[in-house]
């Protein structure tokens, strides 16, 4: 048990006062954050508890973020807190605080305030024999210690929290479950106020500010597209949507919901006021230097608000044709299709597939200075240099077809739509292509023949399609298998055998590499890392010209395409399989052909 002494001002425990090789902390009460690095980090790696490769990545990674070594651990995800508390506990011989170590009362509340337990995360557990025992998080930083040191003039006994055992301690004793904000219906507004600013200053905190960085901070290093955060009835949960799937990175105690809500609605200035209704906002952050985007959407649920953050961060985009996962074929389809003088180019799948990214990539091939680009979009999810973008706003009139009438006065030569929704804006797009503009959008379908049946649904007449588009592109978003991980699959020759009976003779060529998933470190455990895309391409030729102008179904339509050559999503899929791209799992799951 570590003890700092009033008289002495040292501890008894050698590797929390500098006395071992274990040493973190300086004689001024600073932490040396490369012994950190250096000796707690070789602890954890002869222990088992990390790999050297994992040891290694937090190590550059503390470099690059001047972040402290055994907090980038926790960030990043690599180890859990109560692994890291665990092994602190026995590399610093400081042993771990437990539920029965919690007074049933707080422990010199009259000196000791709540605002410095919660900012400096240093619980009062005991007093005896002249000794205050306290319970911390942190066990590298010694100045809360001192400060209760001189303001109680007893020796300092120490224990260790799980952060989460902390959180739970506090709110068991300094937490009122009355105060809890928005519990009282008929609050006034004197009160309503004062709960405002109450919020504001938990949102203001250090510890809470901390807590956002950190979930946020980690998101992006890990590369997931979403933070979902979300209210349960006794926890609330963080989770990451990493390569299309939800993972749980940390749960915490319901005490911060309310907290970890109103510094995100501050930072994307929000109403912090309003929990009734659903908001919208947006926030940029410099991580590693780069500008992030987040898009962050609330939605309020019976156990509080749930808060979304879309992660839009430009520099992980490739807008390139080949690094998406188009093959050589389509890749000299959609250029082609790109060089036409006008028409409408349709992008189509379910939310979350790539479309925007897609046409993105369309545009940035087709942005030089002889021609003028407009896109209509809600929301702009990334702002590209050289086009003029037009961000639709519905609260003030502005909506998509209100913003294309506008556009078509700006002389442009080729527009994006965001999406066709309506009828009106699916009849603005038909007059543009036939005025002589190049029009690229997207729709919500399931295949790419599908698009000629939903927009004859929608009210277009048959022969304006006909006349007017020029391909239709659909697509899905798969997981690809971790590079360092992946193994041969132990059906490898069924489904080889399997794949050949199905897929076109052009997609197969070479000997079949299929592997499956196995987890490493890199990936998370996951066995996959990073995504690409499976895609048909519809082009309307003569005979699909003559077949929209029939109304024929969109079962004929995708018959006639393939028989004149066009390969459906799963076929694109399955030839990633045969090349050890992904696996058969993630392409049946993404073209839904699983029961």
């Amino acid at each position: 048990m570590s003890i700092v002494s009033p008289e002495t001002d040292e501890a008894s425990s050698g590797k929390l006062n500098g006395s071992s090789p274990g040493t973190f902390v300086t004689a001024g009460g600073r932490t040396n954050e490369e012994d950190i690095a250096e000796h707690f980090g070789a602890f954890l790696a002869n222990e088992n508890i990390i790999t050297s490769l994992v040891l290694d990545r937090a190590r550059r990674a503390a470099r690059t973020t001047g972040e402290r070594f055994d907090r980038v651990l926790t960030k990043l995800g690599l180890i859990s807190e109560t692994d890291l508390a665990s092994a602190l506990s026995r590399y610093l011989s400081i042993p771990l605080a437990t539920a029965g170590d919690v007074p049933a009362e707080p422990v010199q509340l009259d000196m000791i305030r709540p605002d410095f337990v919660r900012r400096n995360r240093v619980l009062p557990l005991a007093i005896y024999a002249g000794m205050l025992s306290v319970g911390v998080t942190d066990p590298l930083n010694d100045e809360p210690l001192r400060a209760l040191r001189y303001l109680t003039n007893l020796m300092i006994s120490v224990r260790l929290f799980v952060p989460a055992d902390f959180d739970k301690a506090y709110e068991a004793l300094y937490v009122d479950p009355a105060a809890e904000p928005g519990l009282d219906p008929s609050a006034s507004a004197e009160a309503n106020e004062v709960d405002v600013q109450r919020l504001r200053d938990m949102a203001s905190e250090a510890p809470t500010i901390r807590l956002v960085n950190q979930i946020i901070f980690s998101a992006v290093e890990l590369r997931a597209s979403d933070i979902h955060i979300e209210p349960n009835v006794d926890s609330v949960l963080v989770r990451y949507r990493i390569d299309g799937a939800l993972r749980t990175a940390q749960t915490l105690t319901p005490n911060l919901r309310a907290a970890v809500t109103s510094r995100i609605k501050i930072m994307s200035r929000l109403d912090i006021a309003e929990r009734r209704l659903p908001q919208d906002g947006r926030i940029k952050i410099a991580v590693r230097g780069i500008d992030i985007d987040f898009r962050v959407s609330t939605i309020p649920t019976v156990f509080g608000e749930s808060v979304v953050m879309r992660i839009l961060d430009r520099s992980r985009v490739d807008l390139d044709f080949e690094r998406l996962g188009f093959h050589g074929t389509h890749i000299e389809a959609l250029r082609e299709l790109m060089a036409q003088p006008n028409g409408i180019i349709l992008v189509t799948g379910p939310t979350g597939s790539g479309k925007t990214t897609t046409l993105y990539t369309a545009l940035k091939g087709l942005n030089t200075s002889d021609r003028k680009l407009f896109t209509v979009e809600d929301p702009i999810e990334y702002q590209l240099a050289g086009i003029n973008q037009v961000q639709v706003q519905p609260a003030i009139g502005l909506d998509f077809p209100h913003a294309l009438r506008s556009i078509l006065r700006q002389d442009p030569d080729i527009i994006m739509i965001g999406e066709i929704r309506d009828l009106e804006t699916a009849q603005i797009a038909i007059q543009s292509s036939l005025t002589g503009h190049l029009v690229f959008s997207t729709l919500h379908t399931n295949s790419a023949a599908a698009t000629i049946t939903r927009l004859v649904d929608m009210g277009i007449e048959n022969y304006l399609l006909a006349s007017t588009v020029k391909g239709v592109l659909a697509q899905r978003l798969v997981r690809c298998l971790c590079r360092h991980c992946a193994e041969p699959h132990d059906n490898a020759e069924f489904w080889a055998a399997e794949i050949a009976k199905t897929a076109q003779p052009s997609e197969i060529r070479g000997s079949p590499r299929i592997r499956r998933p196995r987890g490493c470190a890199e990936c998370g455990q996951s066995g996959f890392s990073g995504r690409t895309t499976i895609a048909e391409l519809l082009l309307v030729d003569a005979g699909i010209h003559r077949m929209i102008l029939e109304r024929s179904s969109d079962a004929e339509i995708e018959r006639a395409a393939r028989s004149g050559g066009m390969s459906t999503m799963y076929e694109s899929g399955i030839a990633k399989v045969w090349r050890g791209e992904t696996t058969i799992e993630e392409v049946l799951q993404a073209t839904r052909m699983v029961a």
